[in-house]
């Protein structure tokens, strides 16, 4: 597990959110799966630190924009393409989290064991990445899986095939399936069923 100066958190970071530039481990996980996730020297990778000079959290108030009024993840400067731009931090964990707008698949075991990263309390700037629906026609990023240079097992942010421009906004795509999840949650919060197949696509709460 690499150790990280503790550092102030940046700016519009809400309050009420506790910054952490590395890994938080849930009692859910075994100490095997612990292992794992940890890695080795021998498991070393290429994947490199985040750079927090790269991006900065902003407010977004245009009307038209799904997430208007709450925060989205901005390129401070130009970004080239194909290239490392931060790592999704928060705890690491093995137990069901269906409320959580933020909880990424980080590995599944044979055995049906399955290891998620949640920011939906804790993490790092990579939280307020938004989707690319409703706001761009494709994305100008995307989650990769890579060992980090200590060996920990890491969702890496990189550019796609094009340069993101300094100030451009940067998306992914969270997937259907997490559409659909999320669709189906907040049907049953309002009390009906969602068709098995229909996806409704709306912003997520920072």
């Amino acid at each position: 597990m690499p150790h990280t100066a503790l550092k102030p958190p940046p700016s519009h970071w809400p309050p009420h959110l506790q910054y952490t530039q590395s890994y938080r481990y849930h009692s859910s996980l075994t100490p095997a799966v612990r292992q794992f996730v940890q890695g080795t020297p021998s498991q070393k990778g290429q994947q490199q630190p985040s750079i927090r000079a790269q991006v900065i959290i902003r407010e977004i108030n245009i009307t038209s924009h799904p997430a208007c009024g709450q925060y989205g993840l901005f390129a401070a400067k130009k970004i080239p393409p194909r290239t490392h731009i931060i790592d999704y931090i928060g705890e690491v964990h093995c137990n069901d989290r269906p409320d959580s707008d933020y909880d990424l698949s980080l590995y599944r075991f044979q055995d049906g064991t399955s290891v998620g990263i949640d920011g939906d309390s804790m993490g790092n700037e990579a939280r307020f990445i938004n989707d690319y629906r409703g706001i761009k026609n494709k994305p100008n990023a995307m989650f990769v899986d890579a060992r980090h240079t200590s060996g920990e097992l890491r969702i890496g942010v990189w550019s796609l095939h094009e340069e993101i421009r300094k100030g451009e906004e940067i998306l992914v795509s969270y997937g259907k399936s997490w559409w659909r999840a999320r669709s189906r949650k907040n049907a049953a919060h309002e009390g009906h069923e969602t068709p098995k197949d229909s996806v409704v696509y709306s912003t997520r709460r920072n």
